[in-house]
């Protein structure tokens, strides 16, 4: 008698028309979304941007802006314009996903062809990742201030570790619980995790919000609002560029793959547009809270602190430390969620779809960011931090790649089943869109001398830093010079199409018997009788997924 005491390597493959002779490249979690379990309403879409927006990074975006030299004015208005830009492509990328409601991963394939598409899906993957492990030692950085809130002796913790690895032991102990405090999330379905953004955006905002009446209330908003700039001319409109790049860079990653979010969409691809208001809206106004407390505690203890668990240190008041620690705790969780482990998740899945699904994807994740020793990272590598946040001169051209390519190329009109089948009209030449590779190639070159220059500043580049510092918009603009003129002057021809083929039309023309019900792909016949589909949910829980 056997026993299998192994685990099920591959993960389930349900029979449908998109895996039908081409499982290499998809699996369930891959699969369009089919109808009954596209669950995000506007609300949700809402709740995940405010969450999304409400984490240090974009409490701190001030603070290396008015560093160089530039006042906390222009500082808001650089974060605006940064957004007002990204928010606009985030909205045309993730129409896409409600269009066709199919992963990043996926619809990168009708730009950059099945082979060619790993360009843009490790690229993304290597940011995501590497971003996970850095966002899990700010997440630990406020557990450590919660529990030296509770426990005082817990900050003066004997250190066991040695001082060559970066961490002391109750930081270490802290990055364990808020890796831990993660893993239920990471197992949960994107459906689900809209309850998390909803819990987010009713509890951060009105912490944040405290913070900022604290600031005004306890020293007027200190002295940073009556500085001036320190920079004119030249250096000026350098700077000013510079900072964009910075800005839009930390939110580049999404301004690819919203399609991984917007795919669960169940209301208009018209909702999409929200963004470009909304955005820049929030996250001036959270630069505001950043520059305002920071400003306040360096009237009030001596030393500005951008850090604003640095700042919370300060306070004497233990369940205030407390509290307002837990909400960027929160706010960390969540958005190593919506930016890092599901991107990497979907791109992963990608890569290796006979094993690897979105739960497995998002753990892998998290196991690897142990073995990246990210407080080694922060405590010694400078020049690496200065690599991830320059990497967004890469995503910028596959943005363009992408947006172009589905709004100005193909005018709107993607098969969703070629999209699945790599002998398809996508396949190109050998699986690559060699004018996306050119396009990609132009774009980033001109950015490259001062990328390496940021990496190691003893190489000299001179002015070839400048490109370098809207690397972003430059690279955006190359790619879309590039791309449309290479596909309109050497057409592709067999990827053009009379009108779009939409998911929904193939899960339809696959209908079969079961049971006597009439079953689409990918909702069984057991979700329609208990009333899982779009309908079935009865009192609170049916007025709660209505709103969401």
């Amino acid at each position: 008698m056997k026993f299998n005491v192994l685990p099920q390597l591959k993960v389930e493959k349900p029979e449908s028309a998109f895996s039908d002779g081409s499982s290499r490249w998809t699996n369930k979690d891959l699969d369009p979304v089919p109808r009954d379990a596209r669950k995000w309403g506007v609300l949700s879409f809402i709740a995940y941007w405010i969450s999304d927006a409400f984490n240090a990074a974009t409490w701190q975006f001030a603070s290396s802006i008015i560093a160089i030299g530039l006042t906390w004015r222009e500082s808001l208005s650089i974060v605006a314009i940064s957004f007002f830009i990204v928010s606009i492509v985030i909205a045309l990328n993730g129409a896409t996903g409600v269009i066709y409601h199919a992963p990043f991963p996926v619809i990168s394939r009708a730009s950059w062809g099945f082979w060619g598409s790993y360009v843009a899906i490790i690229s993304r993957a290597i940011l995501a990742i590497f971003w996970f492990a850095i966002q899990n030692m700010n997440g630990a950085n406020t557990v450590r201030v919660m529990l030296g809130a509770i426990w005082p002796s817990f900050l003066t913790l004997p250190n066991q570790i040695p001082a060559a690895q970066g961490i002391e032991t109750n930081t270490m102990v802290s990055f364990l619980l808020f890796w831990l405090i993660q893993v239920p999330f990471l197992c949960m379905h994107p459906n689900n995790l809209r309850w998390l953004f909803m819990a987010k955006t009713a509890i951060v905002p009105l912490a944040w919000i405290a913070i900022l009446v604290w600031a005004f209330a306890s020293s007027g908003g200190g002295e940073i609002f009556e500085q001036k700039a320190t920079v004119a001319g030249p250096a000026y409109s350098w700077a000013f560029l510079a900072s964009m790049t910075s800005v839009i860079g930390n939110y580049a990653t999404l301004s690819v793959n919203q399609a991984d979010f917007s795919r669960y969409s169940r209301v208009s691809v018209k909702w999409q547009l929200l963004y470009v208001p909304m955005l820049p809206i929030v996250f001036t106004f959270i630069s505001f809270i950043g520059i305002a407390a920071s400003s306040a505690g360096a009237k009030k203890y001596g030393v500005l602190e951008w850090d604003p668990m640095a700042l919370i240190s300060n306070w004497e008041n233990r369940a205030c430390r407390f509290f307002a620690a837990f909400s960027f705790a929160l706010a960390a969780l969540g958005v190593n969620i919506s930016a890092n482990s599901l991107s990497a998740a979907n791109d992963l899945m990608a890569l290796f779809p006979s094993y690897i699904n979105i739960r497995r994807g998002q753990l892998l994740c998290a196991l690897l960011a142990w073995a990246l020793v990210p407080w080694k990272i922060l405590a010694s590598a400078g020049s690496f931090l200065n690599f991830m946040s320059a990497y967004s001169i890469f995503l910028g051209p596959i943005a363009a790649i992408m947006v172009m390519d589905f709004w100005v190329i193909h005018g709107m009109k993607y098969d969703a089943l070629a999209l699945y089948q790599p002998d398809n009209i996508y396949r190109y030449r050998s699986g690559v869109n060699w004018r996306a590779i050119v396009a990609f190639v132009v774009a980033i070159t001109p950015s490259l001398p001062g990328f390496i220059n940021s990496i190691n500043p003893n190489v000299p580049v001179g002015a070839g830093i400048h490109p370098y510092q809207f690397g972003w918009l430059l690279g955006f603009t190359l790619a879309t010079l590039t791309y449309v003129s290479l596909s309109m002057i050497f057409r592709a021809e067999e990827t053009y199409i009379d009108r779009a083929v939409l998911p929904d039309e193939i899960y339809l023309a696959n209908e079969y018997q079961s049971g006597g019900l009439v079953v689409v792909e990918g909702v069984s016949a057991k979700d329609e009788e208990d009333g899982n589909g779009s309908g079935g949910k009865g009192g609170y829980k049916k007025w709660a997924h209505r709103l969401l």
